[in-house]
C-alpha cells in the first residue's frame, strides 16, 4: 500500500490498470487506482474491518478484486485468495480455517456458493459483491454491494479525514500481507503466511536483474489465489510503476492477449502446453504448403535454439535459414498469437517439458524458467538473459541462499521465506529448520556450471525393479508435448516396467476426429475408440524412441497404457486447482486400472464417483481398454 501511494504521488496520471469490461477497456491511473483502494478500505473500516482481520477474495480476475486485496492490507489486514472454480466445500475449508470475517466475491455465482456453506463459516460477518447482476433486489443483511461499500467509504472519509493514510503509515514490512494456501497435493491445503517483505524481496531482485520498467505491460489472467499472480501482477507493477491489464473473463483470454500485446508474461507450463496444442492443431488444419513451411523452418529454429543452449555457434547457413524462417513463419505466428511485443516471458510453478520450452524459445519468445513455491513467495531462482535452458532453472536471485542436502533435497533461505503455516506450528517446524532453511521437498543438484537442476518431487523419485531411475514428472511432461495428450500419470516404482494412464485433449481430438470421419457422443466414447488408441500409441512410441536414445532413461520406456474414460478433475480431488496431480488420490480411485496395467489384462472395469459443478455427485461406470505400446511389442519381437 505504501508503494501505491508513492506511485499515485509521483506519477498520478500514468496508466496503472486497464480492465476489459463488456469489450471496452477501462483505464485507472495511479491516482484513480489509489483512490479506489482508499474508498474500499474506508468502506470496510465503516463496516468494522480492523487490523489483523482477513478478507477472502473469490472470483475471476477483476480490477476491483485486486483493489480489495490492497484495501485490506492498507488497514493492516490480510487478504486470502481462493480459486474461482472451487466448489462450495473447498471454500468452506479455507474461509473457516482462515477465520475470515469479510469476503469479497465477484458475482452471484460465487455468492451462491457462500450461501450454500453459510452454516459452516460462522466467522464471516459480511459478503461484499462486485457484480450486482441478480443480486440487486437482495435485502439480506449478510450482503453488501461493492458500490454501496464505496459510498460508505466516502461518508467515513468525511468523518475521519486522515484515517486511511494513518493506517497505511502504521504498516510494517514484517506484517502478514496475505494467506496463500498451498495446492494440497498430499492433503488439505496449508495457509502460508506471507509478509510484505517476503513478497517484495524476490520481485525487487528479479526486477533489478531483468530490467523491468514502468513502460511494461503485464497481463492479469492467472488465478488470483496463486502466489505468482500476487507477485507478478500486483507486486511487480507496484515496484516498477508499470501497468497490468485485466482480461474480461477466461474465455476472452486469447482475444484480450492479442489486443493488449503484453511485454511481460508469466505462464505456468499448463498454459504453454495449451498454446502449443493450439498451434499444432492450426498447422494440422493448414494446407500442404503452409504445413510444410512450418515443419521445416520450426525444425531449423529448434536446432538453432538447442545449439545456443549448448553454448555452440550455429553455422552461417543455419543462421540464414533461421532468418528466412523468422520472416516466413515465426514472425507471422507470433503476431497471430499476440506475442510480438513480449520482452520477458517466464514459466514456473511446475516442471516444463523440454520440447515445450524449446518450442517457444524457437518461436522467438524470450522464455525463461524460474523456480519457487508458495512458501518462497514465488520464483526465487531464475535464468538471466543469455542463460535460458530447458535443462535447469538457473541461479538463485540476489539475497537467496540455496543448498542441496545430503539426501538430495533442495533447501532455500532468505528474506522471502514465508513466516509459517497459519495455525499449524507442527507443519511449520517440519518445513523450516533451525538454520532458517525451507525444505522444498524437491530433489535436485547444482551442475558444474552452477545451475540448479530440479529432478522431481523427492518423494516421487524412485526406481524400477532393475534399478532404472523412475522420475514420473519427467516422463509425463514428455507425453504432454503431444497435442493429443492433455494429462498423463505414469507408474513404475518397484515395478518391472513403466505404464501410463492418459487423458486425451478433447479440443485437439475434436479436429482430428472430424478430419478422420470419426463420430462420437462425448469424451467417454471418443476416449475408447480403437482409432484414438492407435493415435496415442503412435505418440507414445515416438516418445519411447527419444527415451531409448538416452542410456540413463532407456529402461524407463512406457510398455503399457490406457486412456481414462473421464478427464482428471479438481472437483473430484484428482488434481489441484493449479492442475498438479494428486497421485495418492488417483492411485486409490483408479486402483483396478493401475493393477490391470501390470496383470496383462486387455481391459478393466471401473466405477468412479464424480462431483458436478453444482456439488451433486454421480457415478461413471465403464470398461477401459488397456494395451501394450507398439514399440514395446516390437522390442519383444526383436
Amino acid at each position: 500500500p505504501k508503494l501505491l501511494l508513492h506511485n499515485a504521488q509521483t506519477m498520478p496520471n500514468k496508466d496503472a490498470v486497464r480492465e476489459n469490461e463488456y469489450g471496452v477497456w477501462q483505464t485507472f491511473t495511479w491516482k484513480s487506482y489509489a483512490n479506489e483502494v482508499k474508498r474500499i478500505a474506508l468502506g470496510m473500516a465503516a463496516e468494522g474491518f480492523k487490523r489483523g482481520d482477513k478478507l477472502a477474495i473469490i472470483g475471476n480476475n477483476r480490477a476491483r478484486l485486486y483493489f480489495g486485496a490492497l484495501a485490506a492490507q492498507a488497514l493492516g489486514g490480510v487478504s486470502v485468495g481462493m480459486y474461482q472454480d472451487s466448489i462450495a466445500k473447498e471454500l468452506a475449508y479455507v474461509v473457516e480455517h482462515a477465520e475470515t470475517r469479510f469476503v469479497l466475491a465477484e458475482d452471484e455465482e460465487q455468492v451462491d456458493k457462500l450461501f450454500e456453506i453459510k452454516e459452516q463459516i460462522p466467522h464471516v460477518e459480511k459478503v461484499i459483491y462486485e457484480n450486482p447482476r441478480g443480486l440487486e433486489s437482495s435485502k439480506n443483511p449478510w450482503l453488501i454491494a461493492l458500490s454501496k461499500l464505496e459510498q460508505l467509504g466516502d461518508e467515513f472519509a468525511q468523518q475521519h479525514p486522515n484515517y486511511f493514510e494513518n493506517e497505511v503509515a502504521q504498516g510494517k514490512a514484517d506484517d502478514v500481507s496475505c494467506l496463500s494456501y498451498t495446492s494440497g497435493t498430499t492433503g488439505l491445503p496449508k495457509g502460508a503466511m506471507l509478509t510484505h517483505r517476503n513478497l517484495m524481496m524476490p520481485v525487487l531482485a528479479y526486477s533489478k536483474q531483468e530490467g523491468w520498467n514502468k513502460n511494461d505491460e503485464f497481463l492479469a489472467y492467472l488465478p488470483m489465489a496463486w502466489v505468482g499472480d500476487l507477485a507478478y501482477t500486483v507486486g511487480a507493477t507496484l515496484v516498477n510503476g508499470s501497468c497490468f491489464n485485466v482480461i474480461e473473463n477466461p474465455s476472452t483470454m486469447r482475444r484480450d492477449y492479442r489486443a493488449i500485446g503484453p511485454t511481460f508474461l508469466v505462464a505456468p507450463p499448463a498454459v504453454l502446453e495449451q498454446g502449443l496444442t493450439r498451434v499444432q492443431v492450426l498447422m494440422e488444419e493448414a494446407d500442404f504448403i503452409k504445413r510444410g513451411l512450418y515443419n521445416y523452418f520450426m525444425g531449423i529454429a529448434v536446432k538453432v535454439e538447442e545449439l545456443k543452449q549448448a553454448r555452440k555457434q550455429p553455422g552461417l547457413g543455419l543462421r540464414l535459414l533461421n532468418l528466412m524462417g523468422n520472416v516466413l513463419v515465426r514472425a507471422p505466428l507470433r503476431d497471430l498469437l499476440g506475442s510480438s511485443r513480449i520482452r520477458y516471458a517466464y514459466t514456473g510453478g511446475a516442471p516444463i517439458g523440454p520440447d515445450v520450452f524449446n518450442f517457444y524459445r524457437a518461436l522467438g519468445m524470450n522464455l525463461k524458467q524460474f523456480y519457487g513455491s508458495t512458501e518462497t513467495s514465488g520464483g526465487c531462482v531464475g535464468q538471466p538473459n543469455g542463460h535460458a535452458s530447458a535443462d535447469n532453472v538457473g541461479f538463485p536471485l540476489k539475497g537467496v541462499e540455496v543448498k542441496v542436502a545430503e539426501n538430495g533435497e533442495i533447501l532455500i533461505r532468505g528474506e522471502h521465506i514465508f513466516k509459517g503455516y497459519y495455525k499449524n506450528d507442527e507443519a511449520t517446524k517440519g518445513a523450516i529448520d533451525a538454520e532458517g532453511y525451507f525444505h522444498t521437498g524437491d530433489a535436485g543438484f547444482f551442475d558444474p556450471g552452477g545451475y540448479l537442476k530440479v529432478i522431481d518431487r523427492a518423494k516421487d523419485v524412485s526406481y524400477l525393479n532393475d534399478k532404472t531411475m523412475f522420475a514420473p514428472q519427467y516422463l509425463e511432461n514428455k507425453l504432454k508435448f503431444s497435442p493429443y495428450i492433455k494429462e498423463a500419470v505414469t507408474y513404475g516404482a518397484s515395478r518391472n516396467f513403466v505404464a501410463a494412464m492418459i487423458n486425451i485433449d478433447l479440443e485437439a481430438l475434436e479436429s482430428w476426429a472430424e478430419h478422420n470421419s470419426i463420430s462420437y457422443s462425448g469424451y467417454q466414447e471418443l476416449s475408447q475408440k480403437p482409432e484414438v488408441y492407435r493415435l496415442i500409441d503412435s505418440e507414445i512410441s515416438r516418445i519411447n524412441q527419444s527415451l531409448a536414445a538416452d542410456p540413463h532413461l532407456a529402461g524407463a520406456q512406457i510398455k503399457r497404457f490406457l486412456i481414462l474414460n473421464k478427464e482428471l478433475d479438481a472437483d473430484d480431488g484428482e488434481i489441484t486447482r493449479t492442475r498438479k496431480l494428486r497421485r495418492n488420490v488417483i492411485a486409490d480411485r483408479y486402483k483396478p486400472l493401475v493393477d490391470a496395467l501390470y496383470t496383462g489384462a486387455d481391459k478393466a472395469e471401473t466405477e468412479i464417483v464424480v462431483t458436478y459443478e453444482d456439488g451433486r455427485e454421480g457415478k461413471i461406470k465403464a470398461a477401459v481398454k488397456i494395451q501394450d505400446t507398439s514399440s514395446a511389442m516390437a522390442a519383444k519381437v526383436a
